[in-house]
């Protein structure tokens, strides 16, 4: 996976580069170039890279993205393994691997299908240069138009996710974010549905996490891809939140020194 995504590469000095940009897509074809473009102008000035990790896509998005990747130095493309047929291996596997691949001293996150902002972008990069922090999570919650179902859901989740994890995050389920790079590749990402508790399980390994408000768009083309209604997210996402206590309860610290004789 490695050498395969250093074959992607299309920086030119990797050691120079501040923020690598993931995003997973599976089956974007129609938002590719656009994101595409909309990454590259909002981090211009920036050194970058920008990674979009193919999870499974049967609609060529992963040739679209080697095809933009020509006139772009700074695109890369990581295409997931062993997913299964017609389908990818989940948001929390593609961000396992994208994290993995990146060069950047920080790790920005967002989601493929255009709803998050990339415009927002340099703004994270500020407020975390400015407050120290390990973590910026975006907020879209004051600017989303949900139906009813929805903002009960959200508001069902949020009490949940509170009293079984002590969780404050507002709006935990926002990809946009902007975090160190050690924190990535500390996240246990290999374990389907632990995306959705990024910022919760930052905060509980001891970092900080400052919330920003950001930008939330509609969807304009494709379709949702990653799971939602009540039998798809809401009842597992409560089991995960067991499960992720459970986890907590039994992490145990992992450094350790080497002594002289």
């Amino acid at each position: 996976m490695a050498k395969d995504a250093q074959e992607c590469s299309g920086a030119d000095d990797q050691s120079r580069i501040r923020v690598s940009v993931v995003a997973p897509a599976h089956n974007e074809f129609e938002n590719v170039p656009e994101l595409v473009r909309q990454v590259g102008d909002a981090m211009q000035g920036i050194a970058f890279e920008f990674i979009i990790v193919d999870d499974g896509s049967t609609d060529g998005t992963g040739e679209k993205v080697v095809e933009l990747m020509a006139e772009r130095p700074w695109l890369r493309c990581v295409s997931m393994c062993n997913t299964p047929a017609g389908s990818g291996n989940g948001q929390s596997a593609a961000f396992h691997a994208g994290f993995r691949a990146t060069h950047g001293e920080l790790i920005a996150v967002l989601d493929a299908d255009l709803q998050n902002d990339p415009a927002d972008l340099p703004a994270m990069l500020k407020l975390i240069d400015q407050t120290g922090a390990d973590m910026i999570q975006g907020d879209r919650s004051y600017a989303r138009r949900d139906n009813v179902v929805r903002k009960v859901g959200s508001r069902v989740g949020r009490m949940f996710r509170r009293l079984i994890l002590s969780d404050t995050i507002r709006d935990t389920g926002c990809s946009l974010r902007l975090m160190k790079r050690e924190i990535g590749l500390k996240l246990p990402l290999e374990f389907k549905g632990m995306h959705r508790f990024i910022p919760a399980t930052v905060k509980h390994m001891g970092y900080e996490v400052v919330e920003m408000r950001v930008n939330h768009r509609p969807r304009v083309a494709g379709e949702t891809k990653y799971g939602m209604g009540i039998t798809k997210r809401a009842l597992p996402g409560l089991i995960d939140c067991f499960a992720v206590r459970y986890m907590r309860k039994r992490r145990r610290p992992v450094t350790g020194r080497e002594i002289g004789r």
